[in-house]
């Protein structure tokens, strides 16, 4: 079993910054891609930012310049910085795994539970 937790989100002013975590337990052999994704009400699920092994980071334009994927592999974790927040950029962030659980399995995507962001003034 894997489970990702994520954590840091709440209410934000316009202008303001917040910085997410998400961390990955359980059964974990190697972790590829971690990612942010975030769907706000009424609409579909989106590509925030990624982040490969390597640490190749990948953005979505609304957040370009804005925004920070890093990621700590010793603690199996990735961090979503975002600066000069908008009131646009309120939606539920979901991190994302690309995780083999163990030698021999077939590599597949976890999800976190998601976490309220709120920018409003």
């Amino acid at each position: 079993q894997v489970q990702l937790v994520e954590s840091g989100g709440g209410l934000v002013q316009p202008g303001g910054s917040l910085r997410l975590s998400c961390a990955a337990s359980g059964s974990i052999f190697i972790i590829y891609t971690m990612g942010w994704y975030r769907q706000a009400p009424g609409k579909q699920r989106e590509l925030v930012a990624t982040i490969s092994s390597d640490g190749v980071t990948n953005y979505a334009d609304s957040v370009k310049g804005r925004s920070t994927i890093s990621r700590d592999n010793a603690k199996n974790t990735i961090y979503l910085e975002m600066n000069s927040l908008k009131p646009e950029d309120t939606a539920v962030y979901y991190c994302k795994f690309y995780i083999r659980a163990y030698l021999g399995a077939t590599p597949g995507d976890y999800w976190g539970q998601g976490t309220q962001v709120t920018v409003s003034s």
